[in-house]
């Protein structure tokens, strides 16, 4: 079959909306500016200057783990439920990432994982994985509650991959392959146990099991395992008042370990906490909704901040640090950091501003250049003999239940009996990508039985979703929101083809449900729905295709016809206005002091990988004594600011020269460089704006 011949009108209107994108947020003029970059239409951390703007990937990336293996690295994170799981990514430069294969292509080790006999693994699965190369053969570990720890191998990262289990479970387990032909496993929560392997690495050798760490000896989970020379560390997760990296460190796996607080601490790039459920089980096992969402909150600290992770160092010497951190209902994303190496310590951040790391920053030097790209195939015409490398299954599939041969061109997807979207067997997920993204779908509806549902889900908890409803009078459009009880909006059409769509915004966490009949004018049903992050199932947001039947017996079918995600904000950085003259301003700051300093107009002078001088008559704004900022005469090179943003789109300047960020003191009125970073409140007076001096030049 020749592929669709039809385009997404979207196409069309990213290109000249992308600078009023990208500068809208600034205030600034877009009359005269340009922004000549390659037209992106996925998110990518690659800003095409030589820098990187975190996260990674905007979709969620849990429990991440990275190995180097000659110049090539590689990647993988949790997947929980969703089949096939375990993703292996591949970069040679640490910040663009391709897609490989799936470690695993289905777990079915119970009922449960098959959603039968009222079984469910939602928040369970593969998570916390431990990936490792040794002698020429790839191995992936991970935990799954309630069954022993599995085993993946392969001699090619790309594929094919052997199952097999552990005799035994091993909680958040990291394994090292010792210099002697050892190989050792540490594992635990706050009590840390290291045992030695035997050599098929099924079980551990009798008599070598200790406890290296106590409870409340400061390590918590998520262990890395790493051996530097001739020094074994430990880097772990934790959460005792602040979300946080811990480290210990010894002169053998078993000790005696010494422990420090973090190696990384308070990083959250500013964003604040967002909406939550307010309920005496976090996990919301055996409760129904409606759950009570409790608001952002912008005071709260340390909830989202970099936490489990671990390091790599490149062939040049070079020393990178990669962690996720809490990003609300997006999910849990993963950040590359610049490691500082201090009093034998591997710290997350730059010197003179450590367990920090910045937002943007220079790329590592690993001396091949990648184009920018995103691992992932988002969009997806079904056209081809797979679905694109994005797509998971919600729990094992029902092989029989979906084809994308029955009809050419499409997927169909055949209702199964199910009481609501979590029951459902017949459910196409891909992780949803932030700031903020809109699927759209086409539904053919002529093949659904009455109580038929399909259509397009926010899917979480509490879900959301628009769908095609067929009942004994015809077919109605419906938006259902599990917190307020099912269908709560219900529109009659006599189209059996449709659009279906969400425009989700992650920075407000509201998503608008809307349809159409002809692609082109599309109509809203019902109110915006809340988005959250929940730990039932351990996962943000997944855009999803499903086919259900409510009254309690196996229904039609429905054929989608395609699957696209547009992305209006697909780039990590907004074009900087070099040679432009502008007019900084502090931004969020309630009832800021006035500046003298930022009345006047200043030339934004280009120094390469995103960092900029401020030049006004020969002068430059420059950190002086105890980096008070001032406006005087001195070489460029000492004059340094990175420009980044937070991901709310302020603007935040570091100075070079102490690695901590410009800021207007609320009290004092004076400009300083002296902050760590943006916080979520806003009210230190960390972040920017800016506009053109003069918008007709």
């Amino acid at each position: 079959m020749a592929a669709k011949s039809y385009t997404w009108k979207k196409r069309a209107m990213v290109a000249s909306a992308l600078t009023a994108i990208a500068f809208a947020g600034f205030g600034a003029s877009t009359a005269s500016a340009q922004d000549e970059r390659p037209l992106r239409e996925s998110w990518s951390a690659d800003n095409g200057n030589g820098t990187y703007t975190n996260p990674l990937f905007y979709d969620e990336f849990s429990d991440p783990d990275m190995i180097r293996v000659g110049d090539d690295y590689y990647l993988t994170g949790t997947t929980m439920h969703s089949m096939p799981g375990l993703p292996v990514l591949h970069s040679k430069d640490l910040v663009n990432w391709e897609f490989l294969s799936y470690a695993m292509d289905r777990l079915d080790l119970s009922p449960a994982f098959r959603l039968e006999d009222g079984g469910q693994e939602y928040g369970r699965g593969l998570w916390a994985p431990t990936f490792r190369h040794h002698d020429g053969t790839f191995y992936i570990f991970s935990n799954v509650n309630g069954h022993n720890t599995q085993k993946f191998t392969a001699t090619d990262p790309a594929g094919p991959w052997t199952h097999s289990e552990m005799d035994e479970s091993f909680h958040d387990l990291s394994i090292l392959f010792d210099d002697d032909g050892k190989a050792y496993i540490v594992w635990g929560y706050q009590q840390i146990r290291v045992a030695e392997l035997n050599e098929d690495l099924t079980n551990i050798v009798p008599g070598t099991e200790q406890v290296v760490l106590e409870a409340g000896s400061g390590l918590g989970e998520g262990i890395h395992f790493y051996k530097f020379d001739d020094t074994y560390f430990l880097i772990s997760a934790e959460y005792r008042d602040s979300m946080r990296m811990p480290a210990a460190r010894a002169p053998s796996p078993y000790g005696p370990w010494e422990v420090i607080r973090a190696i990384s601490e308070h990083e959250d790039f500013g964003l604040m906490k967002g909406r939550g459920i307010n309920t005496g089980n976090i996990f919301l096992r055996d409760q129904e909704p409606p759950f009570e969402l409790t608001p952002a909150d912008p005071s709260s600290r340390d909830r989202l901040s970099l936490h489990q992770g671990g390091i790599v160092e490149t062939p040049e010497g070079e020393w990178w640090g990669f962690s996720m951190y809490d990003a609300n209902s997006i999910g849990r994303l993963t950040a590359l950091s610049p490691i500082t190496w201090k009093d034998g310590w591997p710290w997350f951040g730059l010197p003179g501003n450590l367990e920090r790391t910045p937002r943007t920053w220079v790329k590592p030097a690993t001396g091949p250049v990648q184009a920018p790209k995103a691992p992932y195939e988002r969009d997806d015409e079904f056209n081809g003999p797979d679905l694109a490398n994005v797509w998971q299954w919600n729990h094992v599939p029902v092989e029989d239940d979906w084809s994308l041969t029955e009809r050419p061109g499409y997927l169909r997807l055949k209702a199964d009996a199910a009481e609501n979207l979590l029951r459902s067997t017949t459910t196409l997920t891909q992780r949803a990508i932030g700031p903020r993204s809109v699927p759209t779908t086409i539904l053919d509806a002529s093949g659904m039985a009455e109580g038929d549902r399909a259509g397009l889900a926010l899917f979480n908890r509490p879900y959301g979703y628009i769908a095609v409803e067929k009942t004994a009078d015809g077919l109605d459009i419906i938006r259902v929101d599990e917190n307020e009880g099912g269908v709560t909006d219900r529109v009659s059409i006599d189209a059996t083809r449709v659009w279906l769509r969400a425009d989700a915004d992650f920075m407000s966490e509201e998503a608008q449900f809307s349809w159409s009949v002809d692609g082109e004018t599309f109509e809203d049903i019902g109110d915006p729905f809340f988005t959250v992050y929940q730990l039932f199932t351990f996962q943000g947001v997944r855009y999803s295709l499903f086919a259900f039947n409510t009254g309690g017996t196996t229904g039609g079918y429905a054929d989608f016809d395609a699957f696209d995600v547009h992305e209006p904000a697909s780039y990590g950085l907004a074009p900087i206005p070099y040679g432009r003259e502008i007019m900084l301003s502090v931004a969020m700051l309630e009832n800021p002091p006035e500046n003298d300093l930022l009345k006047l107009p200043y030339t934004v002078v280009d120094h390469g990988k995103g960092q900029v001088s401020f030049r006004r008559d020969g002068m430059a704004l420059t950190p002086k004594r105890n980096n008070v900022i001032d406006l005087t005469k001195g070489e460029l090179e000492d004059q340094l600011f990175q420009w980044s943003e937070t991901p709310t789109g302020e603007i935040v300047l570091m100075s070079l020269e102490s690695n901590r960020f410009l800021r207007l003191d609320p009290d004092g009125g004076y400009l300083i460089a002296d902050s760590p970073g943006p916080d979520p409140d806003g009210q230190d007076g960390v972040r920017f704006k800016w506009t053109l001096a003069d918008a007709s030049r």
